[in-house]
Formats: C-alpha cells, sequence, structure tokens
C-alpha cells in the first residue's frame, strides 16, 4: 500500500463559524472548497471541515461536549501560540508538564485542539527509543 496524502475530517454544525475559526484564527489556507465542505492546509497534512449530516450527531443534546478527539499541532514556542489566540479572544488552556507544555482550545464547534512543544515531543520519542533497546 502506498499512502499519498493523509488528512482530518471534522463534521461540524456550526460550518460558518468554523471556516472563519479556520481561516481567520488559526490562518489555515484554504486548498479547496465547495458547498458542503472546506479544506485547509495544516501544516502538510489536510483538515477537511465538512458540514455535519449524521442523524446520531445531528440529534445530540446542546449541552453534549463533543470532544471525542484532538487535533494536535506541534510548535516551536506553545507560550506565544497560546498568547496569539488569547488576543483573539480564544479561551486557551496552558499548561507546563514534565514531558512538556500544551495549550488547549476549542474551536465553534467545541472540537478540541492543541498546541504541544515540538522540543517536549521530540524528547518523549527519544526516551522511547533508549529505553526500547
Amino acid at each position: 500500500m502506498k499512502v499519498k496524502r493523509t488528512g482530518f475530517i471534522l463534521y461540524v454544525k456550526k460550518y460558518q463559524e468554523c471556516i472563519e475559526f479556520y481561516k481567520n484564527i488559526l490562518e489555515l489556507q484554504v486548498v479547496f472548497k465547495n458547498e458542503s465542505l472546506t479544506c485547509f492546509d495544516l501544516f502538510g497534512t489536510y483538515l477537511m471541515i465538512e458540514i455535519e449530516d449524521r442523524e446520531e450527531f445531528l440529534n445530540l443534546e446542546s449541552n453534549h461536549k463533543k470532544a471525542f478527539g484532538c487535533i494536535r499541532i506541534n510548535v516551536d514556542k506553545v507560550k506565544e501560540f497560546s498568547q496569539h489566540l488569547k488576543a483573539k479572544n480564544i479561551k486557551v488552556d496552558y499548561q507546563e508538564h514534565s514531558w512538556g507544555t500544551i495549550a488547549k482550545f476549542l474551536d465553534p464547534d467545541g472540537n478540541l485542539l492543541a498546541f504541544k512543544d515540538e522540543e517536549g515531543f521530540a524528547k518523549q520519542i527519544e526516551t522511547y527509543k533508549q529505553n526500547s533497546k
């Protein structure tokens, strides 16, 4: 099997708000779009925002927290990216741990995203490799 491309699809109820969020808040570039989906370049992979049409999700209670997964974006300066979001009135849960730094936030449809420090991630990989020998 030869993989040509990988990506994520988020099915959302608040389609237009999510498009504005990913385009204007995260400043992702649009790859293509049509009447029911918009595909963004997510740092070498793709993120497709698509209008939710599955009945089981359309009928969830309005107070149901959706966060079934998380889109994580590794960056060099988590605090700087976190402050950038806060300046755009996005609520950010900034956390520093022994294994690294993260900043969690939600898009308008309740999907969880997080910035993670690349240095901490690389150290986790290296530690695993050393311990696996």
